[in-house]
């Protein structure tokens, strides 16, 4: 495909900002982090629960859990290691040690429910688990039809050091009852791990950029959940261009930033965890971002200068009423990612705290950043911004080729921080391409004059709540398997809190089946933000001539073909 010669995005790039980046600024993400450690030796890296780490504890912590995988479990480069945990200390120790030994990390959402945890696990083929033990009961129901032969379990309060860690661990346990009984045998305590893995010398390996750094598990545009292929040289490229367009207003070893979002998600993983970390920044940890009491109270504590969410985070924030009697005289940017940004939203917040929300684009197949809006005050409200250094963006036809300026079309993307593909899986990596090598987004967008992107609509049948994808084939599968269930489709509706929640039209097979027993088995079965909102039944689903169910016709609020 030729692309026109003129990029019009890059004249309204601020100055400062180079207009390429050096992928392999870094040989890997290890030695992108032994640079961070030693420049920043003793300040603050991450901090939660008023604990703090500093860079060097972090190079010393995640050091030991590198050679306790090497020496003690004997785990190979290339190995895949689940962490399974919110946002804790123990998860840039586990994730960056992991990543240091060559081992590839496998995401997964601490909420997933013992069938998702299954699926995930034994596609990825993973050898070994770090799980927090609130979770450790659903790994108990599946962990024998897995490949997984060893289990590290950590619990919330394990380090946060002294009588602290003990107070914090008994009240998570016995008085909040958060930590269903297990039984894991062989399962070891994460801080024995590290105890264990200090008897021993961390052995540095050759890592190469091409290798697999992260397998990041997303539905794609179509399917069901698939691991997306990070390689080191992706996720640094990924790195280097949000920084270069950070440092407009940033400053290295300076900033302070909130970390709401889930690190196990890959916008606050390459944003905040890696990306902050180059800059030299405290992390700010927080583990329950829905209990806004304690949110707020971190909010006041820390004189924050950065912070990261998504549409229903931000407005959560602005419906407190005591938001809005924070101190934001060091507040610098805002970023937002995952869904889009609601006009009323994005006018309160700056209102509010004297800050744009600078909202970007981008993929868990592409790191995730292809294109952000400026933050030096010259953000286009409306549109995901413009792509990042060294990075491509196109609209596209159905037949993959270039439309012109200002008409609709699918949304193509080339760069370095594309992954290579999808984990053990061909047929449906090759389909992500177009035949010359871009990126199918699946998203329908229209580029303006200046380069901005504005976002029509979304991937095909996706469901998008609260900025998580969710795929109407995995809702289904979980319906249909209910004995009284003949046939579900599932589809997005709106929803002015979280976007979309997700509707199933049903036929019965046994007429006695209600919605309260329906939703009570989903709830089993899935993921909460899974979970159906809306259930209705009827005595027929639209289907094309060779039987498969037509959602778009189901939205349509149609039944006939």
């Amino acid at each position: 495909m030729k692309v026109k010669e003129e990029l019009p995005w890059l004249k309204n790039y601020p100055e400062s900002v180079p207009k390429e980046i050096d992928p392999h600024a870094y040989e890997s993400l290890a030695d992108l982090f032994e640079e961070s450690f030693q420049k920043y030796n003793e300040q603050t890296a991450f901090e939660c629960m008023g604990k703090g780490i500093s860079f060097n504890e972090l190079n010393r912590q995640s050091a030991q859990f590198a050679a306790f995988l090497q020496h003690e479990l004997g785990m190979k480069k290339g190995d895949r290691l689940a962490i399974q945990m919110p946002n804790l200390l123990q998860y840039p120790i586990v994730a960056f040690g992991a990543i240091r030994a060559g081992i590839v990390i496998v995401n997964t959402n601490p909420l997933y429910t013992s069938r998702e945890m299954e699926h995930q696990f034994k596609d990825a083929g993973v050898k070994a688990v770090v799980i927090l033990a609130n979770f450790a009961c659903n790994l108990e129901k599946i962990i024998q039809h897995t490949s997984i032969e060893h289990v590290i379990v950590t619990e919330i309060g394990d380090r946060l050091g002294g009588l602290k860690k003990g107070v914090v661990n008994f009240v998570v346990k016995h008085v909040k009852k958060m930590v269903p009984s297990y039984n894991l045998h062989k399962a070891i305590k994460l801080n024995d791990a590290l105890n264990k893995g200090s008897k021993h010398q961390f052995v540095k390996p050759d890592i190469k950029g091409s290798d697999i750094a992260c397998l990041q598990y997303t539905g794609g545009t179509t399917g069901v959940s698939k691991g997306a292929i990070l390689s080191h040289t992706n996720l640094v490229a990924n790195v280097e261009q949000m920084t270069i367009w950070m440092k407009v207003k940033l400053d290295e070893g300076k900033e302070v930033i909130i970390t709401a979002l889930p690190l196990y998600h890959i916008y606050a993983f390459t944003v905040n965890c890696l990306g902050m970390l180059k800059l030299g920044a405290k992390n700010i940890l927080i583990t329950n971002p829905r209990d806004m009491k304690a949110f707020l109270k971190d909010l006041k504590k820390y004189p924050f200068t950065v912070m990261t969410g998504v549409n229903t985070l931000y407005n959560a924030l602005l419906n407190q009423e005591d938001f809005s009697n924070i101190d934001f005289s060091a507040f610098k940017v805002a970023s937002a990612g995952g869904m889009a940004v609601q006009k009323v939203v994005a006018e309160r917040f700056k209102s509010v705290t004297g800050v744009p929300i600078a909202e970007g684009y981008g993929l868990t197949e592409t790191s995730p950043v292809l294109s952000t809006n400026r933050i030096d005050g010259q953000e286009k409200i409306g549109t995901i911004g413009l792509p990042v250094p060294s990075t491509h963006l196109i609209i596209a036809d159905d037949n993959e080729q270039e439309v012109p300026i200002g008409e609709a079309g699918e949304i193509y993307a080339k760069g370095p921080q594309v992954m290579s593909g999808y984990w053990q899986k061909e047929e449906e990596s090759k389909h992500a391409f177009s035949q010359d090598g871009w990126f199918k987004t699946g998203d329908i967008g229209v580029m303006d004059s200046e380069g901005y992107i504005k976002i029509i609509d979304r991937k095909k049948e996706m469901i998008n709540v609260s900025g998580f994808n969710v795929y109407p084939n995995d809702i289904e599968d979980v319906v249909a398997s209910h004995p009284k269930v003949m046939e579900v489709g599932a589809i997005g509706v709106p929803d002015e809190k979280s976007t979309e929640v997700v509707k199933i039209c049903v036929v019965k097979k046994d007429a006695s089946l209600t919605a309260e027993e329906l939703t009570a088995y989903c709830k089993e079965n899935m993921t909460a933000y899974k979970v159906p909102k809306i259930i209705e039944f009827r005595d027929e689903l639209p289907k094309s001539n060779v039987g498969k169910i037509l959602r778009r016709l189901l939205k349509e609020g149609e039944t006939k073909v």
